[in-house]
């Protein structure tokens, strides 16, 4: 039976009392030199600058770090195979198998508390500052991990990240922090096993492991072990080794032009890896700003303007969209407790990074993403950052000084659509609401899994519609939706109810269906949005477009096939109305029962309005399935290293029922965000406002006169209203107030190699054409001759006209 340690027993741990004092002693004679002024940089990057100690929210936030500390102290029982007795690393039959990776797991972990304990000896305020027996502590365990298992002796065995990223990013912040009381063999040991494990050789190819995020993390590394161990060779490396990660990919990992941010080769990856990757970036470039190591590839400028193609388009009002976050998702709150991390958390880190990237950017840039943050900050009424326990103190600081600037002013939220065709996402985002469209298609997986996480994610990319209001529904996906919803029913999709196995389809994006149509057109205001969806592990096939327009979304279903033998459901929204709530839903103009459990089926249903959230109009009428419910699960449910204790939260939840084994079933209804009942109501009886032009599988496509809009989905050739398409392409048309018309196509399969489209419409001339149009003819109607599109990445391709 193992005990923890008494302080004394520190002094005794590596053979000889007098070496453990010297560990604790003052700090060595040694003239300064570059390197530990780059030392000094990055001791100030991870402890933070320009907050009190003895102010909220940094006071409770540095006690608790204090205490944290104190209780990993109190129970460090350091044995063969642990370094604690419930994080055990030891492992009897090392692989690289689902158990060998918790165990590595734990060895990281290990390396990980005791960089807490490193930072709560190196701050101000937490009650064991400077504590030399708490230092002599932390020099021990180093020494305790380095002997038992992280030297250049082992190999590695379970997930490579603990063993290149995870454990020595802790190891070597911790010798930052207790630099003083290390000795020179003491460090000169660790930076040997960190050579062992994390070799030149690890950034000698930009593929594999060593891309995207994982390269900037690996460049971490390196750059860490070249100042703690003063070699210009490892800092040149670093830094020249970070330049693969700046440009723009065609494939594969990394930043496309388009804003789309891809890791894993298959999983977009915006708020989770995105987020690192910038964070990441960001220290280095402050760490090596102004040495003979700074960053000066050119094609550092394409992270900079990424912060607004790329990630701004994914933050609303401090959250960071859960459909780019990809496992993340299932993390919520750990086995230990501890702070939940969701999407506002994921946000917020990505708002600290932003100002700490700031530093390295020019003066107008910086000045206006400060303004941003200033914004988003300011908007988190749900989760305001200042509040997060999940953010490290050091970011909690720049976030801070963001908000006290008087001379920043907050920018508001942008207005318009993202189509990222590269990762199969969507964002639409209106004055009073944003929404975000999450898809798969062979080269964007439906979900990912792995390291036991995000076990029931299998619909996510199925159509999801994510919405969120500007003073309503931010907490709708963050109040522990992932554990408590049906994941069967998730607002937007199409799914069979066959039941799947926890991880179905295989880890790490392995699961992606085999097709091509999927994506859509934009003008950057309004779109038509389409995938051709393939059921995961399933036989359903279906058409599903969406109309993103200025106050609601037209969606569309049709080809809903399948022979699992079990139930189809298109849900047309699933919300979250927390663990008591009770928001009246309103049919037709009658209140319906606020009693749960509660179901019905509404049938004929003209428009439906849930109280607090928006409305929802059926064009024709529908049938529409409504249940209220209390639901409960675990975080632990969806991932196997989190909390086990049960939650329930209420859902109301509209969805339209199929049956059993449906052939060419569709759906079509209208969803307005932020609406009223009364506006709800007006639409509908507004019969002239939409037109569904078709939803067969072959086509689906709408018209909204008041508006201007035409949107079609040609999912084979032919003819939908004044429109006629060769070839499969989305096509959205925006005629303006001023006599002038932006037609936008698209090649969404990316196989197009020519495309006539003929729009039966008066038009006196075309004012700009893309080079893809390589022939126009005006007059009665317009004719749009296309090359070849398959090389445009399903870019949409816009031509203005005059109308005639």
């Amino acid at each position: 039976m193992t005990t923890p340690w008494s302080r004394r027993a520190f002094l005794y741990a590596t053979g000889s009392s007098a070496l453990a004092l010297g560990i604790a002693g003052a700090p060595r004679a040694e003239a300064a030199d570059a390197y530990d002024a780059l030392r000094a940089t990055w001791r100030t990057l991870i402890l933070g600058t320009g907050f009190s100690p003895t102010a909220e929210p940094f006071k409770s936030r540095l006690a608790d770090l204090g205490s944290a500390a104190s209780a990993l102290l109190s129970t460090m029982a350091p044995v063969s195979g642990s370094l604690w007795p419930d994080a055990v690393y030891a492992d009897p039959d090392p692989d690289t198998d689902q158990e060998s990776y918790g165990y590595s797991a734990r060895m990281n972990d290990s390396y990980s508390r005791l960089r807490t304990m490193a930072e709560a000896y190196s701050r101000p305020g937490t009650g064991v500052t400077g504590d030399s027996a708490l230092a002599t502590a932390i020099a021990t365990g180093l020494d305790h991990l380095h002997s038992d298992v992280y030297n250049e002796g082992r190999a590695a065995y379970g997930n490579w990240y603990n063993w290149q990223i995870g454990a020595p990013q802790a190891l070597l912040d911790s010798s930052v922090l207790l630099y003083d009381h290390l000795s020179s063999a003491q460090l000169a040991s660790y930076l040997t096993a960190v050579d062992h494990f994390v070799p030149d050789s690890a950034v000698s190819v930009y593929s594999g492991t060593s891309t995207g995020a994982n390269r900037v993390d690996l460049c971490r590394v390196l750059a860490l072990r070249g100042v703690l161990g003063k070699s210009s060779a490892k800092l040149s490396l670093a830094a020249n080794a970070l330049s693969p990660v700046f440009p723009y990919v065609a494939s594969g990992d990394g930043l496309y032009a388009d804003g789309s941010f891809i890791q894993h080769t298959y999983v977009p990856y915006t708020a989770s890896y995105g987020s690192v990757m910038l964070g990441g970036l960001g220290m280095l470039f402050a760490l090596l700003a102004g040495s003979a190591w700074q960053v000066t590839d050119p094609a550092r400028q394409i992270v900079f303007d990424a912060v607004e193609n790329a990630w701004a388009p994914f933050l609303y009002n401090g959250l960071a969209l859960d459909g780019v976050a990809g496992r993340a998702i299932s993390r919520g709150i750990s086995a230990a407790g501890g702070p939940q991390q969701d999407d506002h958390a994921r946000g917020h880190s990505i708002l600290a990074s932003i100002v700490l990237l700031g530093q390295g950017a020019s003066s107008a840039e910086n000045a206006r993403w400060r303004g941003l943050v200033k914004g988003w900050t300011q908007r988190d009424y749900y989760s305001p950052p200042l509040d997060d326990g999940f953010l490290n103190i050091s970011s909690l600081a720049r976030i801070k000084g963001v908000q006290d600037d008087s001379t920043v002013s907050a920018i508001a939220e942008p207005v318009g659509h993202r189509l990222f065709t590269h990762m199969a996402r969507a964002t639409h985002r209106r004055p009073t609401w944003a929404a975000a469209i999450s898809m798969a298609d062979k080269r964007i997986t439906y979900y990912e899994t792995g390291n036991g996480e995000n076990l029931h994610g299998w619909h996510t990319g199925s159509g999801m519609l994510y919405w969120w209001g500007d003073t309503y529904a931010n907490g709708q996906y963050s109040d522990a939706f992932w554990p408590t919803v049906d994941p069967y029913r998730l607002p937007g999709t199409t799914a069979s109810r066959k039941a799947l196995a926890d991880a179905a389809g295989g880890d790490w994006g392995a699961s992606r269906p085999d097709v091509n149509w999927v994506g859509g057109a934009t003008d950057g205001q309004r779109a038509s949005i389409g995938q051709y969806l393939k059921g995961l592990g399933s036989t359903l096939l279906a058409k599903k477009s969406w109309f993103c327009l200025d106050d609601a979304i037209v969606c569309l279903g049709a080809g809903i096939s399948c022979t699992d033998g079990t139930a189809v459901e298109s849900t047309v929204d699933n919300r979250n109305l927390g663990p008591t709530g009770s928001a009246a839903l309103t049919v037709d103009g009658t209140v319906q029962p606020l009693a749960h459990p509660w179901s019905a089926t509404l049938t004929g249903a003209s428009w439906a309005h849930l109280a607090g959230h928006g409305g929802y109009v059926f064009p024709g009428r529908a049938t529409v399935q409504a249940r209220r419910e209390e639901r409960t699960g675990r975080w632990s449910d969806i991932n196997k290293g989190s909390s086990t204790t049960p939650i329930s939260r209420r859902y109301l939840t509209l969805w339209a029922d199929h049956g059993t084994n449906p052939s060419g079933a569709g759906y079509s209804y209208v969803l307005m965000p932020s609406a009223s009942a009364a506006q709800t109501a007006a639409r509908a009886a507004d019969t002239g406002w939409l037109s569904v032009l078709a939803n067969t599988d072959n086509q689906q496509g709408v018209q909204v006169p008041s508006l201007g809009f035409t949107g079609v989905n040609f999912w084979f050739g032919g003819t939908v209203g004044a429109l006629t398409a060769s070839a499969p392409c989305a096509v959205m048309i925006g005629e303006r107030s001023d006599g002038t018309a932006v037609i936008c196509v698209s090649d969404p399969m990316r196989m197009q190699t020519s495309l006539t489209l003929t729009w039966r419409r008066a038009v006196a001339s075309v004012t700009s054409r893309p080079a893809t149009v390589t022939g126009a003819t005006t007059g009665s109607s317009l004719t749009l001759t296309f090359g070849d599109l398959s090389g445009t990445g399903g870019a949409t391709q816009q031509t203005t006209v005059r109308l005639g």
